[in-house]
């Protein structure tokens, strides 16, 4: 996964220059002129010697003006997706905003440094920097205008960040060795033309790294594609929309899941997702269900977010329910308002957004689920596609009998 590094800091304390000199590119406008940066900027790139990262530069925390609070308000968001948080100062300079900073990252338990920038003009006294070791936070000292530094700097940030779930798989801990796993893709309106979604990427990439046979196939030739190997394979795979063709159309002794479940685990908290599946059970007249999307697209048709998961559940539940649909980083303010929140798979967000999701909904007793357990639930399907995650399985179970 791609780290997400999100840059605070006050207004003109050099947080854009700070990103420049890290990426040895001019990624941000940088000026005197406080408040430069008037929205986040965001920079994906390969960043040795930490690897894939997204680079998140942020407004001023303090801008206190009535634009500048619309912009904090955004800056605040990027708390919720930050995988490892950098806290721009200048020297001798540390007040409620960098307070304000330093516990929204624990609250999130979210590993972070100070950088002590512009040392090129004011030294940290001795004063400033005892204080910083007194309250636990890590800190370098740099001059963003020294680029020779540039390389010490990136190995202590990343003495820093450590491992950060590197190895964290998808699917490869769940199969024996040199498995045979077969994927059903459906290609429909939602497939992008000539290319699979990302998900899907992710699944057959990691298959192959691993040594494992990685069989394709569409919904419609999945029989035909079963009936032609010599040995069942270990695992079946299906997009969620295809749920019920796989599940009738395989082996009782062949476990089975979905795309969309395999990333319940790899974003986010699965037995949370599990549990929260068994409220669709519970829904009734009225209830209002709010559908997260975690990207913008132009929705076709037969949009599975907007017509096909209502539909589902609709039929399943027989009731007449209100669902709403929330784009992008849009999330229900007032989240007492919903019986119940059906995430994406999340394939375009962190691990970490989807974690602070969770949580928030947690806080507020509101069971959040994803689009593949929704789906299975609806289909009447769910343990059957949770059976290669036993224990997801009991927390479902056990949430119904509640």
């Amino acid at each position: 996964m791609r780290l997400h590094i999100g840059i605070f800091g006050r207004t003109n304390t050099g947080k854009s220059s700070f990103i420049n000199f890290l990426t040895g590119q001019d990624v941000s406008i940088v000026s005197e002129i406080k408040g430069t940066t008037t929205d986040t900027v965001e920079k994906t790139m390969e960043l040795l010697p930490i690897g894939p990262v997204l680079i998140i530069d942020t407004a001023g925390i303090d801008d206190i003006t009535d634009i500048g609070v619309k912009r904090v308000k955004k800056t605040k968001k990027v708390f919720d997706r930050t995988d490892f948080g950098i806290i721009v100062s200048e020297s001798n300079v540390w007040g409620e905003w960098e307070e304000m900073i330093v516990d929204e990252f624990r609250k999130r338990e979210t590993p972070f440094i100070c950088v002590i920038n512009k040392i090129d003009m004011v030294l940290p006294s001795d004063k400033f920097i005892s204080m910083l070791d007194e309250k636990g936070i890590k800190h370098i000292s740099v001059s963003s205008i020294k680029k020779e530094s540039r390389d010490e700097v990136l190995n202590r940030i990343k003495s820093f960040i450590g491992t950060q779930n590197n190895d964290k798989t998808i699917i490869n801990d769940i199969l024996s060795k040199n498995s045979t796993v077969v994927l059903i893709i459906p290609i429909d309106k939602e497939a992008p033309k000539g290319r699979i979604i990302l998900p899907q990427v992710q699944v057959l990439r990691e298959l192959l790294d691993y040594g494992h046979t990685a069989i394709v196939t569409t919904d419609k030739d999945y029989e035909r594609s079963l009936s032609k190997l010599a040995q069942k394979p270990e695992l079946v795979v299906c997009d969620s929309q295809v749920v019920r063709l796989m599940v009738e159309k395989t082996p009782h002794d062949v476990k089975c899941t979905t795309f969309s479940i395999l990333f319940s685990r790899f974003k986010g908290d699965m037995l949370k997702f599990a549990r929260a599946a068994a409220h669709i059970e519970l829904l009734e007249d009225g209830d209002r269900v709010a559908i997260l999307e975690a990207c913008s697209h132009h929705p076709a048709d037969d949009d599975i977010g907007r017509f096909k998961i209502p539909k589902w559940i609709s039929e399943k539940t027989g009731k007449c329910i209100s669902f709403e649909v929330f784009s992008g980083r849009d999330f229900p303010e007032n989240l007492k308002e919903y019986k119940l929140l059906i995430h994406c798979g999340a394939c375009m967000v962190n691990s970490k957004e989807v974690l602070t999701r969770q949580s928030k909904a947690y806080e507020f007793d509101i069971p959040m689920t994803n689009y593949g357990m929704a789906i299975s639930a609806a289909n009447g399907c769910i343990k059957r596609t949770l059976e290669p995650f036993p224990e997801a399985v009991k927390a479902y179970e056990e949430e119904l009998l509640k």
